[in-house]
Parts: C-alpha cells; sequence; structure tokens
C-alpha cells in the first residue's frame, strides 16, 4: 500500500486514538529517550496522529514542536485540541526536512511504509538530526525484512519492517548509535529503538 493509501486508511479509524486509555502509550519510553537529549531546541514527531500526547510531552521539556502525519482526517483531530501546534499534512517519503532536529519520534508510524522505502526514510531521518539528536521509532522485533497487510483494527493496514540486524547496521552506517532496544510488549515482537546522532 502506498502512504497516501495509508493515510486514508487512518482517516477511517481517526478518532480511535482519541480514546482515553492510549494517551499514555509510549510515553514511558520517550521519557527514557529524552534523557539522552543535550539541546531541547526542536523536535518532531512523524506519524503523529491525533492524539498530542508526544508533542505535549515534548513542549512540557522544553522543545518547539512539529508534527507531520499522512492522515488528513488525523491531523484535523489534532488540530481542534492544539491548533497552535504546528502540523505538516505530507508523506515523510517526500517531505523535504526544512531543520534539523534535536529529537525526532517515529512511534507505531514509519513501519507503515512500503518496504523499500524504509531504508531511504531511516536515511532521511538520520541525517535530519541535530548533532547528539535523539530519534526514537518503533519497529518489528524480526531477524529479517518481513511485510503484510491485516485489517484488525478495521482497514486493511500495510506494515514493513527490515529486521533488526538491517535496522542496526544501517543505524551506523547513516551515522547513529543504538542507545536503547527493548521489546516492550511480550509476547508481541514489538520492539523501540533509541538512536542518537554521533
Amino acid at each position: 500500500m502506498r502512504p497516501d493509501e495509508i493515510g486514508r486508511s487512518y482517516d477511517t479509524i481517526a478518532h480511535l486514538w482519541q480514546e482515553p486509555g492510549l494517551q499514555s502509550n509510549g510515553i514511558p519510553q520517550h521519557e527514557r529517550a529524552i534523557k539522552f537529549v543535550a539541546t531541547r531546541n526542536h523536535a518532531l514527531d512523524i506519524g503523529c496522529g491525533c492524539s498530542n500526547r508526544f508533542l505535549v510531552l515534548l513542549r512540557k521539556r522544553g522543545f518547539q514542536i512539529e508534527g507531520i502525519d499522512v492522515s488528513e482526517r488525523m491531523l484535523a483531530l489534532a488540530k481542534q485540541t492544539h491548533p497552535e501546534i504546528s502540523f505538516h499534512h505530507a508523506d515523510i517519503c517526500t517531505w523535504n526536512f526544512p531543520l534539523k532536529y534535536d529529537f525526532i519520534s517515529a512511534w507505531d508510524s514509519i513501519w507503515h511504509l512500503p518496504l523499500e522505502n524504509q531504508e531511504p526514510v531511516l536515511q532521511k531521518i538520520c541525517e535530519g538530526l541535530a548533532d547528539k539528536g535523539v530519534f526514537i521509532f518503533t519497529t518489528g522485533g524480526v531477524d529479517k525484512p518481513e511485510e503484510k497487510v491485516d485489517s484488525c483494527m478495521g482497514p486493511s493496514v500495510y506494515y514493513s519492517v527490515l529486521g533488526i540486524p538491517k535496522t542496526l547496521e544501517l543505524l551506523t552506517r547513516f551515522g547513529c548509535i543504538c542507545r536503547h532496544l527493548e521489546y516492550d510488549q511480550l509476547p508481541e515482537p514489538h520492539v523501540y529503538i533509541i538512536a542518537q546522532k554521533v
């Protein structure tokens, strides 16, 4: 599935991400990642969705914040609750970073990219980090590249991951080091990684 198709799928279920029970999802992991940050200027949430929970957290920690999402409906809901935040309706595959960021989050988002876009987008994100900038993202805890489509949330949604060995290899190649890797939802193979620009 193309990113615009993913966006339309999420348009139909955007309201689900406003459920109160989801507001703490990923927050402890982001708190851990923020501890690695030396300079708190600009932060970007890729696939920010409509809950704004990470952007609000980052603002409280002193960052100037921006969000980007491919779902028009997700962003419309996000703007209703936080009109002061700068949001971009765009595809991360083609969007050009306007500046270098001290913190970038891609929580449960970039795994929706086509498999062939995983490496170039990972490179773009690493290059979009400021010196010593931190990147937190989720991926599948698998050993090799995989892709699938499922409809567990309702509409069909595509997923792809490079696998842990390839992901770590690329982070190193693109000038980052892995500071933390954790299976945080076992027995589900959900992994989050904290990487830092070196």
